[in-house]
């Protein structure tokens, strides 16, 4: 088998590497043991697999790869509290990672896809339009390389959140596993209430979610509370209109009883108008909510400037005047192309 074929062992759950291995004939013990090593210790290549008999590590080495992704450029913020990386798939398409350490925090960022295809034009990930949908193995795999990091440095990471390049719910099943596999117990056992997945509003899907009661906290990019104006900055919206969008989240909201996340990347001029934050608090006002307000990160194919911090603040105190819980987010890794939108997997 050429190492081009090799299936990547983070595309198998719990479950199918007990198959492989129970075909092999080998005792279903083996199977924690290799899934121990893999996420619970963090080890990246057989032969440092201490606990399982040289043969079978020999068979693993041979039938599975052990790493997909290989690192491109890696940029640091001047502050060091921003870390991205720019990976090569097998496929030779490009993603980009980031770390965000914050004083009690680690998160990373990680891209389900290669750029995006829901096109919103202040995104770069979407300028580039969509490359490539990636597996649950690749979407794991970046998660790893930063918990092997971190755990060097006596550290551990503390959250996920699906918020790269990509539009999660377009990869639905590939990010689920993923999300399934990094939260099983006798593995990595990350809590699902430690991952964040952030949607642009692709209602089926959101409905779908809502039916698998997942404990994982659901984002949605909203950006403009009226359909003219969101049909601009979310072409999703012509298919999906605010108000479809908005019965789906309340849905989940009723359903799980679990408060949804509302971003609002803030445009100076285009959506951070008090006509625009009270159209928003009157979307939102039923809603077990939180908004997160995002002045805009520059990108290079789109010319408007983010909000004024007066526009910001404002736009801000009229929500908390409607009783809406709000924060805005503060800018990290901006000068390193890190920040929320950035994304583009440019070298």
């Amino acid at each position: 088998m050429s190492v081009t074929t090799k299936r990547l062992i983070y595309d198998l759950d719990y479950d199918q590497l007990s198959e492989v291995l129970s075909v092999r004939e080998e005792p279903q013990y083996r199977v924690k043991q290799i899934w121990h090593t893999i996420y619970r210790e963090l080890n990246d290549w057989p032969d440092s697999f201490s606990t399982i008999p040289t043969v079978l590590r020999q068979q693993l080495s041979a039938d599975f790869n052990f790493q997909s992704l290989s690192k491109e450029t890696e940029s640091t913020s001047e502050d060091k509290n921003t870390q991205k990386l720019l990976f090569r798939t097998r496929s030779g398409h490009k993603i980009e990672t980031v770390l965000m350490r914050y004083e009690r925090r680690r998160t990373v960022c990680i891209s389900t896809q290669s750029g995006c295809g829901v096109g919103c034009p202040f995104c770069a990930s979407g300028q580039m339009g969509l490359q490539l949908n990636l597996s649950s193995g690749e979407i794991i795999e970046q998660v790893l390389y930063f918990a092997r990091q971190l755990k060097m440095n006596g550290e551990s990471l503390t959250n996920v959140v699906v918020m790269g390049m990509g539009e999660p719910f377009q990869n639905y099943d590939a990010t689920m596993s993923a999300i399934d596999t990094l939260n099983h117990p006798a593995g990595y056992n990350f809590g699902a209430r430690r991952f964040t997945v952030s949607t642009v509003g692709l209602v089926p899907m959101i409905e779908r979610f809502t039916r698998e009661h997942r404990q994982v906290n659901l984002a949605v990019s909203l950006h403009a509370a009226t359909n003219e104006l969101r049909d601009q900055l979310v072409p999703v919206n012509r298919r999906y209109p605010v108000e479809k969008l908005m019965q789906a989240c309340r849905e989940y909201v009723a359903q799980t009883n679990r408060r949804i996340t509302f971003e609002w990347a803030l445009i100076e001029g285009i959506n951070d108008s008090l006509e625009q934050a009270q159209a928003l608090a009157d979307l939102v006002n039923p809603f077990l909510c939180h908004v997160n307000l995002i002045p805009l990160n520059p990108t290079k194919d789109f010319s408007k400037s983010a909000s004024p911090v007066k526009a910001v603040s404002a736009f801000q105190d009229y929500l908390h005047s409607r009783g809406i819980s709000c924060t805005t987010r503060k800018p990290r890794g901006i000068e390193i192309q890190a920040g929320c939108g950035q994304l583009a997997a440019e070298q």
